[in-house]
């Protein structure tokens, strides 16, 4: 993906990565902050939960 987040300067190409994981059968995800958030009881429970970590991220960092 070529594009340009908010804080970069320049335009850059950025990999998306899986952000699931299980550690000892349990549904995390990772942040870039290096943090593992869970567990979740399914996939689904996690993407809605990365979408809210997300946007809490973002009111954080605007000051909201």
């Amino acid at each position: 993906m070529y594009g340009m987040r908010a804080q970069d300067n320049a335009p850059a190409t950025h990999f998306r990565s899986d952000r699931l994981c299980r550690v000892n059968g349990e549904l995390y995800f990772s942040t870039r902050e290096n943090t593992l958030e869970g567990p979740f009881v399914s996939a689904e429970v996690a993407e809605q939960e990365i979408l809210a970590y997300i946007e809490r991220m973002r009111n954080l960092h605007l000051g909201r």
